[in-house]
Formats: C-alpha cells, structure tokens, sequence
C-alpha cells in the first residue's frame, strides 16, 4: 500500500467512524439516510473499512426499511470476501439483523447452513456460533430452514452441505432440545415433524441417529400415550417401506426392514402394535424364506420374529401359525442324519409357542393336537393323525440331536479348562475364553430346544407363552453364530441381538471373527461322518455408500 492509499484508506475509516457516531447519537436515526448509505459504501473499500462496515450495518439496519435489502446483498457479500478477517466479521455480526426483523433468520439460516462447508476452524466456529444464536432468537423458523437441507434429494456439491448440517444438527442441537425446544411439547412435535418429513431420503446409521433423538423425547417418554408410541412405530413401518412389493433379490429391502423391525422392538414392548410388520413377513417373506440371499439374513428375521412374537395379538397368531409350523417343520430333520440349525430352531419353537398360546386350537389341524376350546376351530372330528405323527417324529429327533450336542460341547468345555490351565500368553488365554463362551452359548441353544420341545408331546400341549424361556443370544454380550450340525454344514454370519442390521449397534466388520471362531468351537461335531462347519457371511459396516432408501443398512 503506496503512502496516498493509506492516507485514503484512513480517512474512509475515520469517515466511517463517523457515520457510526453520528447515528449512535442521532433521536432521529431514520433522517441520517446518507450515513447509512456511506456505510454500505464502505463494504467496497479496504480491508479495515469492511470489517468496520460489517460491525455497523446491521446495528443500525432496522432503521432504514428501504435500505435493508441493499444493506443484507452488502453483507452478504462480505461473507464471501476473500479475507478471512473481513468473513470472519460479516458471518458473526449476522444473527444482529434479525433482532428487531425475524423474518430474515429463514434466510440467514440457510446461508450459514451453506458455509458450514468452511474449511478454516475459526471460521467455521463463526458460522456454528451465529447459527446457534439464531436457533435461540427463533428455534421453529431455524430449525425449519436447517431441515431443507437435510431433506434434500440433490446428489454432488449439495450432498456435502446436507451432511455438514446433519452432522450440526447431531453435535450442537440435540444436545441442547432442553434448552431450545421451548415450548416443549410444541416444539418437540414440530421437531418430530421435520425429522419424518425427511427420512425419506436417509441411510441407515442416520435414521437410526434420528430415532434415538425421537426416543429421548418427553412426547415420547415413559408416561407417553399409546398412539404416541404407535407414531414411533409408524415411523419404522414406512422406513421399512412395508407397502412396497416385496423382491427377494432386493436386498436392501430385506436389510432395511429387518433393521426396521429390530429398531421398533422397544415399542412393542411399550404397546404398540407389530401387525403390519409381522403380516407383511408372514405373507411376503416367509413363503420365500429358503430363497433369500444368505443365512445371515434368514438369522437376523428369525431372531427379530421371536423376539417380537410375544407382542403379537391373538388375531394375528392365528393368521401367522400355520407359515410358522410349515417353516418350523422344515427346519426340524426327521432323521439324525440330516442338518440341523439349532438357532433356527430355536428362534422358531420360540416363536410357536408364543403365537400358539394366543390361538392353541389352531394347532390341531397343523400338528395333530387335540386341544378343545368349543369353538368349531377346533376340528376334532376331523383325523390330523399324521400331522401329529409326523411332528412328534421330529420333535424327538431334534431332542436327540440336541442332547448329542450337549454331551460334545460338555467334554469341549473340559478341554477348553486344560488349555485354559495350560495357557501362557494372553492371546492364547483370550482365545480359549472366547471358545468357552461359544461352547457355552451353543449349551444355552440346546437346553431352550429341550425346554421348548418336551411339552409339545402331549396330545394337549400347555404352550409357554411367558418368558421363562430367555433366548440365548439375549443373554450375551457378543454376537454369535447359529450352530449347525450335520451333513453339509453351514454357519451363517454373526448377528447382534436380533439383527445383523441393527442400526443401533456398532460397525459389523468384527462380525466375522466371531462367526469364524464360533464355527472352531463347533469344528468335529456331526452326525453323518461327514465334518463341522463352514465360516460364513460377510463383514460389513455402517459407512455411507450413498444416499437413497436402503442404503447403509448393511
């Protein structure tokens, strides 16, 4: 800068300078027409002057309305400005319009959602400040403009602005709902409405994000009424896309509604009805089972089934029982040489024992059982003496099977202690103590079979419909394996509690180690000379892979 230019420059400040004095003082602010406009000026000048004009544009903004839009694309443009200095004052000073003119924070939201994308750190500071203290001066207008981003369907440059704003939303917002989301109850609504405006466009990981904040609300907390629960579960529903056809080459679909069905769990157990889920698997799913892509994904279903199943309506049993007895029998050999997949089976002798509780007569025209309610579905005079005959068959074929395998994992467990005695680096010990809780797991699989099968002998069975049963995946921390024993045997993919799609648990990359260490604690154990089992499944994460429904459920 020559001499001449810094003496001008100096003068345009103290001009500036003032400009801002004289308003300061002036009773008659809105007659000072030509300070202001010589503030706007400024915005064209040096460095020095710009920041000036950006602390004194919006301090006296409300008092020239026919200035105001020359006063903000001023602004504005100084936010672009290519000092960060200058940008830096701009993005800070812009919260002050809308002090005393509310109706620019929806635009200002939405430019400052936009320079999110800011690469250096206090400029970025800037613009997450700025926006808080527009969310404090006017929560629902800021709240909505942020929620435009975030519903978005646009791909490229805009996909990173959409993911800058969720990601604030997430940090700086839901940490705060206390604080800003006054009045409570209407703002939480308001929130919840623009949280299901935009799921449909979401990956897995953000829908679950979403519907952990949904749950941490008071509209939707312990003294909630039921059709606020059922909004929760209505929600999962239509990320489950449950009135779409149904493709079992789809695989993001499967991967989406057992996600879907696993999330909602927690609601049913609240009240809320699991009718549109469990029909849409019975009619949908179920008949095509042998069909689907993997055996982790039958696991996962069968898994989120019996945990569910307990919440299932009488109506509901009814129609469902007789996919759940064709699909059990299928999953239950009749001789000992054939394959077992003992948490298959477990999951559905689970799941019979529920549904058939809430409608037991149903049971006598599908297993031969003559159990009398004196309604005419009981059918007695009809003969299903093959029926029973063919399932009692397979019931003590499973209990043979099932206590075979008892014995081996029982001299496995002796063997595990030797090792464990004889074991010297910590690595060989953590590997044998693994090895044990798989072992242990497997024993917890056989004894749920045998608990649930020794009832069903009688011609009249009493169906377990309590939880006295605690299925053995609930009672661990780690994922497991199905075990499978038999002739071509195969080991499905690890699954957590239910759902190898879960969102709410972490990445699944460690889900094939697991699988393949359960499949070693299992090796040797067979029934027809022919060995243990195959590793399988497939290790996966919770990455974004693009946007769209059904993305990021695997």
């Amino acid at each position: 800068m020559t001499d001449a230019s810094a003496v001008d420059d100096a003068k345009a400040i103290e001009k500036l300078y003032e400009y801002g004095e004289r308003l300061n003082e002036a009773k008659d602010k809105p007659q000072h027409v030509e300070d202001y406009k010589g503030i706007i000026e400024a915005t064209k000048g040096s460095v020095k002057a710009k920041q000036l004009a950006a602390q004194l544009i919006p301090r006296f903004f409300r008092y020239f309305p026919d200035l105001q839009t020359q006063a903000v694309e001023a602004h504005l443009d100084l936010c672009e400005e290519e000092e960060l200095g200058v940008r830096v004052q701009a993005i800070r000073s812009l919260p002050l319009f809308c002090k005393d003119n509310p109706d620019y924070v929806s635009k200002f939201v939405d430019i400052l959602a936009q320079l999110l994308m800011a690469e250096e750190n206090v400029e970025r500071d800037a613009v997450q400040k700025a926006l808080m203290s527009l969310l404090r001066q006017d929560v629902k207008a800021s709240l909505t403009a942020l929620f435009k981003h975030v519903a978005t369907v646009d791909e490229g440059a805009y996909e990173n602005i959409r993911e800058k704003v969720l990601n604030y939303i997430r940090d700086k917002v839901f940490p705060l709902k206390a604080e800003l989301l006054k009045p409570q109850e209407q703002m939480e609504c308001h929130m919840t409405d623009l949280i299901k405006k935009s799921l449909q466009d979401v990956t897995g990981a953000e829908f679950e994000m979403f519907m952990e904040f949904l749950k941490s609300l008071s509209i939707f907390g312990d003294k909630a009424p039921p059709e606020r629960i059922q909004e929760l579960v209505e929600i999962s529903e239509g990320q489950a896309d449950l009135d779409a056809q149904f493709d079992v080459e789809d695989g993001d679909h499967i991967d989406r509604l057992i996600s879907c069905l696993s999330m909602a769990m927690p609601f049913f157990v609240r009240g809320g009805s699991n009718s549109k889920f469990l029909n849409y698997v019975n009619k949908n799913i179920i008949p095509v089972f042998d069909k689907l892509p993997n055996q982790e994904r039958k696991l996962d279903l069968l898994k989120n089934l019996a945990e569910s199943c307990p919440y299932t309506t009488p109506h509901d049993s009814r129609q469902i029982l007789p996919s759940i007895v064709q699909l059990l029998k299928k999953c239950m050999p009749r001789r000992k040489t054939e394959e077992m997949n003992f948490t298959y089976v477990e999951c559905l002798l689970y799941t019979f024992h529920h549904i058939a509780s809430k409608a037991p007569n149903a049971t006598n025209s599908l297993c031969g059982y003559k159990i009398v309610t004196g309604q005419p579905s009981d059918r007695l005079g009809e003969d299903f003496s093959e029926c029973y005959k063919d399932f009692m068959e397979r019931l003590t074929c499973v209990e043979e099977l099932s206590r075979a395998t008892m014995k081996k994992l029982t001299q496995g467990m002796d063997e595990h202690n030797k090792a464990m005695a004889a074991a010297v680096s910590d690595e060989a010990k953590e590997r044998i103590k693994i090895q044990k809780q798989n072992a242990t797991t497997g024993l917890r699989t056989c004894n749920n079979i045998l608990a649930m099968t020794q009832p069903l002998h009688a011609k009249s069975p009493l169906f377990i419909g309590d939880k006295r049963i605690n299925l053995s995946w609930k009672e661990v921390t780690k994922p497991t394996s199905s075990v499978i024993i038999g002739a071509g045997t195969k080991r499905p993919g690890g699954a957590i509690n239910g759902s190898s799609n879960n969102a709410a648990k972490k990445a699944r990359g460690a889900g094939d180690l697991q699988n393949q260490l359960v499949n070693r604690a299992f090796e040797g154990i067979s029934y027809d000379g022919r060995g243990g089992g195959r590793g399988g499944g497939r290790g996966r994460g919770r990455g974004r892979v693009g946007r769209g429904r059904g993305r990021g459920y695997r």
